[in-house]
């Protein structure tokens, strides 16, 4: 969300932060509401005043004046009670447009309409070369006996899985490796819900625009969170930091859920795009500071790279078109892990500078030195998300009979093994 005078004062780059990044709001219809909301504010204004003035005139008035008074300030009142609901109309209609407005962009990010147009910057490790008759990773699970997907779908529905025996235990095992990394970062380790109150998702800016992907549990009100962002970006919502409490480092584990609404047909072999899964997210608040945002943006990046290479993936570091990116976003990249069976590279990790976009929805604070109260800046990146992750791990890692490789840095968290299944 942007803030009204911000968007009166840089209209034409707003609105082409709404073109380039393909946003469905009108800008001409948000300006001419909030000069409408203006206006009516002023009559009111206006008015309230010459009430307050008519009242002060009573005790003073001639016996012939009072009537008259009296019936003015009656009159004000009226034309006062006819315009606030007509206010709050437009003013309520005004807010519906804010919620929409996009972030402005940095400079330098690629312009583009999609995914399509995401620019590579940096490649990392090497695709495996293959001697025996490669399998993907649902071949490989099969093999194994390590997940439930028929049986599951029935129980659940589509796009649902039960992991089991030896991956069930890596999963955890990668989510375990993940929460101790981001700890020895500095990162406070936090556990938070799955389920939200709406203005949670609305301060992360996943609403009013993503409603379609979120489970809606009606009779209690409350929303099915895809990512730990939700609930940890609302965590101090309405408080006021001091400056000496940030930047805050957080390592949110939760459990997430996501509709994929729209991705019929897509990807619905394996694990690729399921509607549960587990997530560790890195997340920061930091001071209104353009470059100190940018250090936590390559630091939350940097941190993600380190975890697939100790997973020891092969990888890519793309940056995010204003296409692709979302209204918030000031600048946005993608990790994507090689995928041997579908030969390219997909995401697995998504790190995005917000500056003060979301902390505006959320009302998020903080006091700096000079006693000025400023909205901080927010920034997220996945640490892990499973069963997502466990794709590169089965397939890159994958022996000859059927077993995968534990890399070195996960082999703690499975009791020393060096490899697992292939029996």
């Amino acid at each position: 969300m942007l803030e009204l005078r911000y968007i009166r004062e840089n209209a034409d780059a707003v609105r082409q932060a709404i073109i380039n990044k393909r946003v469905n709001l009108n800008l001409d219809e948000l300006l001419q509401l909030d000069g409408e909301v203006l206006e009516y504010k002023k009559k009111l204004q206006a008015l309230q005043e010459e009430k307050n003035s008519n009242a002060k005139k009573m005790p003073k008035a001639a016996p012939e004046e009072r009537p008259g008074l009296i019936e003015r300030g009656r009159a004000i009142g009226q034309e006062i009670s006819k315009l606030e609901p007509e206010v709050l109309v437009k003013e309520e209609a005004l807010k519906q447009l804010l919620w929409l407005s996009p972030l402005v962009p940095a400079a330098d990010v690629p312009v583009g309409r999609d995914d399509s147009e995401n620019v590579e910057r940096k490649l990392g490790g090497t695709p495996p070369q293959f001697d025996f008759a490669f399998k993907d990773h649902v071949d490989v699970i099969l093999q194994n006996q390590w997940a439930e997907f028929e049986r599951m779908a029935q129980v659940s529905g589509s796009r649902m899985i039960a992991l089991k025996n030896e991956l069930a235990l890596y999963e955890f095992a990668v989510i375990r490796f993940a929460l101790d990394f981001l700890a020895k970062k500095g990162s406070q380790i936090i556990t938070v819900p799955a389920m939200v109150r709406e203005a949670a998702l609305f301060g992360t800016g996943h609403f009013p625009a993503g409603r379609e992907q979120v489970y809606h549990l009606k009779e209690d009100d409350l929303y099915l969170s895809g990512t730990a962002e939700v609930p940890v970006t609302s965590l101090y919502s309405g408080e006021i930091m001091a400056e000496s409490e940030i930047p805050k480092r957080i390592g949110a584990f939760s459990p997430c859920f996501r509709r994929e609404a729209g991705s019929a047909g897509k990807d619905v072999r394996g694990l690729m795009r399921v509607h549960q899964f587990n997530k560790v997210e890195q997340f920061v608040f930091c001071r209104n500071d353009a470059a100190e945002s940018e250090y936590w943006h390559q630091e939350l990046l940097k941190t993600s790279e380190e975890i697939v290479q100790a997973f020891e993936l092969p990888y890519r570091i793309i940056e995010v078109c204003t296409g692709d990116m979302g209204a918030g976003k000031y600048r946005m990249h993608d990790l994507e892990c090689w995928v041997p069976s579908e030969k390219r590279y997909r995401e697995t990790h998504s790190c995005s500078s917000l500056h003060d976009w979301q902390a505006r929805r959320a009302n998020l604070r903080y006091r700096d030195k000079d006693d000025k109260v400023k909205y901080i800046h927010t920034l997220n990146n996945t640490a892990v998300a499973t069963p997502r992750i466990l794709i590169p791990l089965i397939e890159n890692h994958q022996l000859a009979n059927g077993a995968i490789r534990v890399p070195k840095a996960l082999q703690p968290y499975m009791g020393g093994l060096d490899r697992i299944g292939g029996k």
